[in-house]
C-alpha cells in the first residue's frame, strides 16, 4: 500500500515537473515566427558588412565573436557594401551601420527582408549616434548591448523580454535600462545567453534545399529592395508592442509573402 502510494506520488511529481519544464521552455521561445536564412547545411556562415566607425568596431567584433558560439551559426566580418548614413542592404548578407540618424527616438533598429514565405534574404542593423553621443548612452556597455541585439534580430530572433525596468536576463535580447548590470539589475545584458543559443538551434534545426546566404539573384520588387526604413512612417504596421506600450516590431507587406520586418529598441523617452 505504501509502495503504491509512493509510486503514484513520484509519478505525479514527475508529471508536474515535466509540465513546468515544458511551460518554461515554451515561454522562453523568442524566434520571430518561422523566419530564417535558407541554407543546405549546418553550421552556416553569415557575413556582416562593416559600415561602422572606429568607435563601434570593438562592439561589432565582440558581437560577431559572441554569436559565433552558436552550434549552428558562425558570423564573419567583411568590408561593408554601403555606408553608415544610407545603410543600403546587400542581398545574401547583413549590413551593419552607424550614423547620427537624428532624434528619431530609437537607439537601434534591425530590418530583415523575407520572401516566400519564411526565408530571410538580406538584413541591416543600424545604430543611432544621435543618442550614443549623449553621456547616458556613450558607453561600451550600451554599444555592446544594442549592437548584439540588432544583429541577433537579423538571424530571426525576437526579444526575450521588453520590460526595461525588471532584472536583466543576462541576454542582449532583453530590454534593459542598465546593460552593464550589477545591483538590482543583476547580470549584464551585453552578450547572448544560453536561451538565445537554444532558440537558434531550434530555428535552424532543419536544412533547406536551397540557400539565401550569399544569394545573387534578386526576386524582390524594386520598392521592397530599396525600401526607405528611416522611421515609423516607413516601417509599416505595428505587429508587436513592448511592455511599456511602445511599438517594438513593424511589418511592411508587399504581398505574395514578401515582407520587411523592423525591430526597434527605443531610447528612454525622458532623455
Amino acid at each position: 500500500m505504501f509502495k503504491t502510494s509512493h509510486r503514484r506520488s513520484l509519478i505525479v511529481i514527475s508529471v508536474l515537473f515535466l509540465f513546468v519544464t515544458l511551460t518554461a521552455v515554451t515561454s522562453a521561445r523568442h524566434s520571430w515566427r518561422k523566419y530564417h536564412w535558407a541554407r543546405q547545411s549546418n553550421p552556416f556562415t553569415l557575413k556582416l558588412g562593416d559600415n561602422v566607425n572606429n568607435t563601434w568596431d570593438p562592439s561589432l567584433s565582440l558581437t560577431s565573436s559572441d554569436w559565433s558560439f552558436s552550434a549552428v551559426l558562425d558570423t564573419t566580418i567583411v568590408a561593408g557594401g554601403t555606408n553608415g548614413t544610407d545603410c543600403v542592404p546587400t542581398l545574401g548578407r547583413v549590413e551593419v551601420c552607424n550614423a547620427a540618424y537624428g532624434t528619431t527616438g530609437w537607439l537601434g533598429i534591425a530590418s530583415i527582408w523575407v520572401t516566400g514565405p519564411f526565408h530571410i534574404t538580406q538584413g541591416t542593423a543600424k545604430m543611432n549616434d544621435t543618442y550614443f553621443n549623449q553621456a547616458q548612452y556613450n558607453t561600451s556597455a550600451w554599444r555592446n548591448f544594442v549592437m548584439c541585439q540588432e544583429v541577433g534580430h537579423t538571424f530571426g530572433l525576437d526579444h526575450q523580454d521588453t520590460n526595461f525596468n525588471n532584472v536583466n536576463l543576462g541576454s542582449c535580447m532583453d530590454y534593459t535600462n542598465d546593460p552593464d548590470g550589477g545591483g538590482a539589475y543583476g547580470p549584464d545584458n551585453q552578450h547572448p545567453n544560453q536561451h538565445d543559443f537554444d532558440q537558434l538551434l531550434s530555428i535552424y534545426s532543419h536544412v533547406d534545399n536551397f540557400t539565401t546566404i550569399g544569394q545573387k539573384t534578386n526576386t524582390m520588387p524594386p520598392a521592397m529592395s530599396n525600401a526607405n526604413l528611416d522611421g515609423p512612417r516607413q516601417w509599416g504596421k505595428v505587429v508587436k508592442t513592448s511592455a511599456d506600450g511602445r511599438s517594438s516590431v513593424y511589418e511592411l507587406d508587399f504581398g505574395n509573402d514578401q515582407k520587411v520586418f523592423t525591430f526597434v529598441i527605443w531610447a528612454n523617452p525622458e532623455d
